[in-house]
């Protein structure tokens, strides 16, 4: 106390008293006049520390009481205030409410200060006087200062407020699969059963117009499915859309959540590779033999929905053969895409080996009447005309192509677009064997009718 008081005193002395006595006896030097009184107040030992200490209470009111401010105002804002809204949740719709507010506090910085450790900002939207009617009203809102010395000012100070009567209307529920990419590939989804097949929705009668759905969000990565069975999930969150696909926040949906019971299975099916080409080999060369992976037929094991890969029959690889022919083989290394629909394959990439031949060629007449039509427009009917014969010619090696008969080769024609008349249509020959081509010359000729 000793030391703090003795700082006190050296403080006054040296802030206060000297300055203040330099001060006054320059005046006395100024002053001629009663010279001698004012150098006897001057004299005496403590008139100075007397003096000393009116001035520093008079300062210190003036400064207290802000008349003189020796700290600069400043002003700080604080986001992102939530705000409260008081009114009957049960009965009525509230439009046009933001969540949160933000507060721009002003004045000295120890009180910024102070109101920011407090933390005590409470905003509150109070509807009490206006529920009773439906309509749109301008509601100021309310606020506590927790530091009175400060100035306090909301953004936005008021909001024009939709107060509307609360509805209900039941809708029925349907599911969606979020994040199905990150099932296990070998999973798929067999089944979905939700606990409940309809729910309560309630909002203004606007917003329940403009529900298209209500679905029930099961997410598969919070899940994290490892194998097939059967699967019980609780607290499935549910939303409700409008026509565009677009979520629509301003109903409430009763309940919440829901359960579900989900089969999941690792179905699979064994299919064949097809091997298809582009290009063209050189000159009077054919493909005399076609490996893949050693052998002259691949299969692999396709997983995915049953839906989906009950229709894939064959997984298509594709190799550029243009320009080869001149050496004996040709290995290539093939990745292996996955059809629509597909999840997993046993294997993502062969090796496919082509040796090469001497081309030979055969003529053989196409049996016309087992010519398939396509694409014929609806409510017509397409007759060959008579009298007509067409011949193909088949191209491979002489170990392939004698084994080609007419009873193998089947004929289509493409009639998209034609209508009621004659026409001369290209003739093309199914074939899904590399190691052949056909080509036919002529063009046969149809009549459409009605």
């Amino acid at each position: 106390m000793r030391k703090l008081l003795k700082k006190i005193y050296n403080f006054i002395d040296q802030k206060i008293v000297v300055p203040i006595s330099r001060g006054l006896y320059f005046l006395s030097k100024k002053i001629k006049k009663n010279q001698g009184k004012l150098d006897k107040i001057l004299n005496r030992p403590h008139f100075l520390i007397y003096l000393s200490l009116v001035i520093a209470i008079v300062m210190f009111l003036l400064i207290d009481s802000k008349v003189i401010t020796l700290v600069e105002t400043e002003a700080e804002v604080i986001t992102n205030v939530p705000v409260k809204v008081k009114y009957n949740a049960e009965a009525y719709v509230i439009e046009g409410v933001p969540s949160t507010v933000d507060i721009t506090i002003s004045g000295r910085k120890s009180d910024i200060y102070l109101a920011k450790q407090l933390g005590e900002y409470e905003v509150i939207l109070d509807l009490s006087d206006y529920v009773a009617s439906s309509g749109t009203h301008k509601v100021y809102f309310t606020y506590s200062k927790s530091i009175n010395s400060l100035a306090y000012k909301l953004d936005p100070s008021y909001v024009q407020v939709s107060i509307k009567n609360k509805e209900s209307s039941v809708f029925p529920l349907s599911y969606d699969l979020l994040n199905i990419d990150e099932l296990n590939s070998k999973l798929s989804v067999k089944s979905v059963n939700l606990s409940k097949n309809e729910v309560v929705v309630k909002g203004s009668e606007e917003a329940l117009e403009q529900i298209a759905t209500v679905k029930a969000l099961i997410d598969l990565k919070e899940q994290n499915f490892k194998e097939a069975g059967t699967f019980d999930i609780e607290n499935v969150k549910l939303v409700a859309y409008d026509s565009n696909g677009v979520k629509l926040n301003n109903v409430e949906i009763v309940p919440e959540v829901t359960s579900a019971t989900l089969v999941i299975e690792s179905y699979s099916k064994t299919v064949n590779l097809k091997v298809q080409t582009t290009g063209s080999l050189v000159a009077g060369k054919a493909i005399a033999s076609l490996l893949i992976d050693g052998s002259d037929k691949k299969t692999i094991t396709i997983y995915g929905e049953k839906d989906a890969i009950d229709n894939i029959e064959s997984v298509p690889v594709t190799i550029d053969i243009n320009g080869e022919g001149k050496e004996n083989t040709k290995t290539y290394d093939v990745s292996i895409t996955k059809p629509n629909g597909v999840r997993e394959m046993s294997s993502r990439s062969v090796k496919i080996t082509l040796t090469f031949g001497e081309a030979k060629q055969k003529t053989i007449d196409l049996d016309l009447t087992k010519t398939h039509p396509e694409n014929l427009g609806e409510g017509l009917v397409a007759t060959q005309m008579p009298g007509q014969a067409i011949t193909v010619q088949v191209i491979g090696v002489a170990s392939v192509v004698e084994n080609i008969t007419s009873e193998s080769i089947i004929p289509t024609v493409d009639l998209n677009g034609l209508g009621v008349g004659e026409h001369d249509v290209d003739i093309k020959i199914d074939n899904d064997d590399p190691m052949l081509n056909f080509v036919v010359s002529s063009k046969l000729k149809v009549k459409i009718t009605n």
